[in-house]
């Protein structure tokens, strides 16, 4: 195993009154990794490091939107649980900083994408209202619940991924998984409206669609090997058609505009406890397996 994490990352300390605690990795990837680090595989490997490329600064905004509430929040409860879903967010930003870094030596120019982010994110809040923003939050965090616990439900979504990347990615999911409801219940609480919660998920389900794409080509554009057409037709199959992992997210998704729809319903913490299993086995680190949220 070539991914490392230092000899502080994953402390047991509490560092809040909730089942959510942040999990510090510390990751130290392979510089040796080859740039097709999934399943050798170009759409598979570029989309990803797309998705990547949006989480530092995607993570900074989901927690501004949050803090904005904090001093108003009135659920004790929720108040530690906002405290473990900004530490957990922090560490999801900075680890993706070091992962990108790395794809940006190998010729994916990352960069270019997270400036792009970046400056697009900090328009957006220019012109949006708190509520807005929270509502987004909400929005976006349902799309990366619904995108971890596919990779936790379905094993063969991370088949022929290096093994440097796996507790990356595997992390990164089991936490998204278990802070999901956090932003949620803060606006249920601070906000509550069903039209702006609803609207802006149908919004933000454009943006999030037509960025995906847009810095997937992004990325391409820069990259000094040809355009490989065979693995995008295979690439659009792995999600669309057979095995289809986008169209398991159907049901997950429509959920969202129901009036009593909350994360929680969906409970899985099976999933969670699998996936922590796996990633204290994959990094030899036995206290990762405290009780997950």
């Amino acid at each position: 195993m070539n991914a490392k994490v230092s000899a502080a990352s994953t402390n047991s300390k509490r560092v809040n009154k909730s089942a959510i605690q942040p999990r510090r990795m510390d990751f130290r990837f392979d510089p040796d990794m080859p740039r097709y680090w999934f399943d050798g595989d170009q759409f598979k490997t570029v989309l990803l490091t797309a998705l990547s490329c949006t989480f530092p600064e995607g993570e900074r905004f989901f927690v501004r939107s949050v803090r904005h509430y904090q001093p108003t929040l009135k659920s004790e409860q929720l108040k530690e649980e906002v405290k473990g879903f900004i530490g957990q967010e922090a560490h999801h930003g900075n680890e993706h900083e070091v992962f990108n870094a790395l794809m940006q030596k190998k010729g994916i120019p990352t960069r270019k994408v997270e400036e792009f982010v970046y400056k697009g994110i900090r328009w957006q809040e220019k012109r949006m209202s708190p509520e807005r923003r929270l509502a987004k939050t909400c929005a976006l965090e349902h799309f990366t619940a619904m995108l971890a616990e596919v990779m936790l439900e379905n094993p063969d979504f991370l088949k022929g991924m290096h093994k440097d990347m796996l507790p990356l990615w595997m992390w990164h999911a089991v936490e998204e998984s278990e802070h999901k409801s956090v932003a949620f219940d803060v606006y249920q609480e601070q906000v509550g409206d069903y039209w702006t919660r609803t609207s802006e998920m149908a919004l933000t389900t454009v943006e999030f669609i037509g960025f995906t794409i847009f810095h997937y080509f992004q990325l391409r554009a820069e990259m000094d090997d040809t355009r490989d057409w065979k693995s995008i037709a295979k690439g659009w199959n792995w999600l669309l058609g057979s095995p289809g992992f986008l169209r398991k997210l159907g049901p997950a998704y429509l959920a969202y505009y129901k009036r009593d729809f909350h994360p929680a319903k969906r409970d899985k913490r099976h999933l969670r406890e699998k996936g922590l299993q796996t990633l204290a086995s994959l990094l030899k680190r036995p206290e990762l397996l405290g009780a997950a949220a």
